[in-house]
């Protein structure tokens, strides 16, 4: 979470409640209290666990402090999420969408989230002193976000998420195209470009919406016969293809900026069948050419 949501969360939701209780006498059953009783006012699930996310980390800093002996918030349970159902591409509806988004401005936007598997927010906040086109890498630096209606370059949450990424020779001919085509809109705006530097912007300069790219992204989808999806499903087709095609576990969650290899795992479980079978064909493969 971000330092605005933060703050958000104690000002509109724990303070009210826990406020004015002493922080040594906080007890487990006053985080239940609160847990409860945001769940009663219809917010959601994800939304109240990331209040009690909050708490529990600012306990942690009360417990590195010697301010409390123990974490109260740590030891609630958070209500139960239900996950989004993972809806990846297949090898042939990749091919598809990356046509029906062929000769579009944002070409490469979705070319990038795709094949690099970037957060929307890491993609829009790209900036072009991020990419190095000849030696054909790119950097998660920053990310995107809005504000109170303001557009805003922070940096990513964890370490994990700032990386350096290899990018396909494909990958690199479409941003090279897509930077002569900024050029062309900046020479048009004139006065009215805003520069921010980055690498996906609107005609006159400024950051993209995340709403107009998600909605971009559904005509896309809809112009190449294709079932709708959430535009973060483009970075989960991205670890799926790599896994399928036998790309070690370990370097998918480097390319996604996962904290844990537990999590890459976790999360593509879908695939792990399809890897042990491979895994074990060419065991056998293997073992039989010793024979041979």
């Amino acid at each position: 979470m971000t330092y605005r949501g933060y703050e958000v969360n104690v000002r509109l939701h724990i303070n009210p409640v826990l406020g004015t209780i002493p922080l040594e006498r906080l007890e487990p059953l006053h985080v239940q209290s609160l847990v409860n009783r945001k769940l009663k006012q219809a917010l959601s699930p994800k939304t109240v666990r990331y209040i009690r996310g909050t708490l529990r980390t600012a306990l942690n800093q009360a417990v590195r402090w010697g301010l409390v002996a123990r974490n109260a918030a740590a030891l609630v349970d958070g209500p139960r999420v239900a996950s989004f159902e993972i809806q990846p591409f297949s090898p042939e509806e990749a091919r598809r969408f990356l046509t029906a988004a062929k000769g579009h401005r944002l070409e490469a936007l979705y070319s990038v989230a795709l094949t690099m598997g970037l957060r929307q927010g890491e993609a829009l906040g790209l900036r072009w002193q991020d990419i190095d086109l000849q030696m054909g890498y790119l950097r998660v630096a920053r990310q995107l976000q809005r504000f109170d209606g303001v557009f805003q370059l922070v940096e990513p949450k964890t370490t994990r998420s700032r990386r350096t990424i290899v990018m396909p020779s494909t990958v690199l001919g479409v941003l090279a195209e897509h930077r002569g085509r900024q050029d062309l809109e900046r020479d048009a705006a004139g006065p009215a470009w805003k520069e921010w530097g980055l690498v996906f912007t609107r005609p006159d300069g400024y950051p993209l919406d995340g709403t107009v790219v998600t909605h971009q992204f559904h005509r896309f989808l809809e112009q190449a016969g294709l079932p709708q999806r959430r535009f973060h499903d483009l970075r989960h087709s991205c670890a799926t293809l790599l896994l399928a095609q036998g790309v070690s576990p370990r370097v998918v969650m480097e390319i996604l900026g996962h904290s844990q290899i537990a999590l890459t795992m976790n999360t593509y479980t879908h695939v792990v069948p399809d890897l042990r079978k491979d895994a074990a064909a060419r065991m056998e493969s293997l073992l039989n050419e010793r024979e041979r």
